[in-house]
């Protein structure tokens, strides 16, 4: 009996050991688990605000960052002596406010106090006169321009930004005057004329090797809403039919999802665009790397003037990419607006554009434009291949269709050279021999009209 209480007690005392080893076990995989579910939502948390904060710098780079390229359009072209005017410390009558929103320049609404806001809504404020220019210059306000003003507030440079060809306002306020619509395309911006009022125009003339004359022919041709990217790689300013070689400004909503980006986008994707854009068209102080810009026959100003090689000892573009990258894809495309396409039609143009169309073959939902390699040849398309030679690869890019609502203003294609989506619709339907009744193009029409 002895020896059983023994074994009894020592099994208690095992079963008890037992139990606490069980417990210490559960406390220990739940302290585990705590942790790693503690782990995992602080990374997450971590990971959610470096998403914000990445949008949020993003923003402030695509509205507000010059690059550094004050040093070319203020200090070397003087532009501002141009937009401040004689009376201002300038030269010439100066750019107004009317004279601002002529040329396409937008204002942000959002940006002006409401005292002086009230004040222009009341016509107070003399919009015919440049020194309310240099005011909301001051405030921030004129969108994609940087104005930079010494101690005793006389306007000493001025850079652009990226807003100032892919942002518009919504015109709440007044036509030119509201909240900013970041990547909508400024259809209404004349760079060539803004460029053509420079009062030294030598750094343009001396890249191009043409007298001013000429650099002001070709500027004046481009017109509202386009621009020539290619102008200072091939000196090509015109087409061969006698139009200019400039190509209408593209939106930059809608691309995430999207391989390429460019009209003809063997240049290369948002980021690559990003970077030579900042370096080589907007002069901003960076480095950039493309040897594909050392070839003399197509790209002759560029490689004479070793443009693929840019390297600057501060570079102030390159740490910026990233977040720039994000915040551009992180733009939806708008929705249309109500009652601006039929919608019975556009369903039935839905069904034709998946089938009978063959549209859907090259722009496939939800990015309408390929997954993968979203290039063609110009005969693969039916129209000629100027624009395309002026690329590496020499394909155009197929264009994602999505707020077509808010980039047609002047015309489709890179050029223009469709008015209207009905002729888009026309030349597919030759092109591919697809024998669209006109009720069905129109229905098309009406379909790519709702994306």
């Amino acid at each position: 009996m002895a020896v059983v209480r023994s074994l009894v007690r020592s099994a208690g005392v095992v079963g008890a050991a037992g139990a606490v080893l069980l417990l210490g076990a559960l406390i220990v995989n739940g302290t585990v688990h705590a942790v790693r579910a503690g782990t995992a939502a602080n990374a997450e948390t971590r990971a959610a605000q470096a998403r914000a904060s990445l949008f949020t710098r993003g923003r402030n780079i695509f509205r507000f960052d010059t690059f550094g390229d004050q040093a070319f359009w203020g200090d070397a072209l003087q532009l501002h002596r141009a937009i401040a005017g004689a009376e201002n410390g300038g030269v010439g009558p100066g750019v107004s406010p009317k004279t601002a929103l002529a040329v396409g320049l937008k204002v942000d609404a959002t940006a002006i106090p409401k005292q002086v806001a009230a004040a222009i809504k009341a016509g107070k404020v003399d919009l015919n006169d440049p020194k309310v220019t240099l005011d909301l210059l001051k405030l921030n306000a004129v969108v994609g321009v940087k104005g930079f003003f010494d101690s005793s507030g006389r306007l000493s440079s001025m850079g652009i930004t990226c807003a100032v060809c892919h942002s518009g306002v919504d015109d709440s306020f007044a036509p030119g005057i509201g909240r900013r619509l970041d990547g909508w395309p400024n259809q209404d911006l004349n760079v060539g004329k803004i460029i053509s009022l420079a009062p030294n125009k030598k750094p343009l003339t001396d890249l191009l090797r043409v007298n001013e004359r000429t650099l002001d022919k070709v500027l004046l041709s481009w017109g509202p809403g386009e621009f020539d990217a290619e102008l200072s790689f091939d000196g090509k300013a015109f087409r061969p039919d006698g139009k200019p070689a400039s190509t209408r400004i593209p939106a930059a909503f809608g691309l995430a999802g999207v391989n390429l980006h460019t009209w003809t986008g063997s240049w290369g994707t948002v980021t690559y665009w990003n970077a030579l854009v900042a370096n080589l068209e907007m002069h901003g102080q960076g480095n950039f790397f493309d040897p594909r810009l050392d070839n003399k026959k197509k790209f002759p100003i560029a490689a004479r003037a070793r443009m693929g090689h840019t390297h600057n000892k501060v570079d102030l573009i390159t740490p910026k990419l990233p977040a720039l990258h994000y915040y551009q894809l992180s733009l939806p495309a708008p929705k249309p607006p109500r009652g601006s396409f039929d919608a019975a039609a556009a369903a039935r143009g839905g069904t034709i554009f998946d089938g009978k169309g063959k549209c859907s073959n090259c722009h496939m939902a939800p990015t309408f434009s390929e997954p993968g390699w979203n290039l063609h040849a110009p005969k693969d398309i039916c129209i000629d291949g100027f624009q395309a030679s002026r690329s590496p690869d020499g394909k155009y890019r197929t264009a994602p269709l999505q707020g077509m609502f808010a980039r047609s203003k002047r015309g489709f294609y890179h050029d223009g050279r469709f008015p209207t989506l009905a002729g888009v619709v026309r030349h597919y339907d030759a092109c591919f021999g697809l024998h669209l009744t006109a009720q069905e193009q129109s229905d098309l029409v009406q379909f790519v009209k709702s994306r």
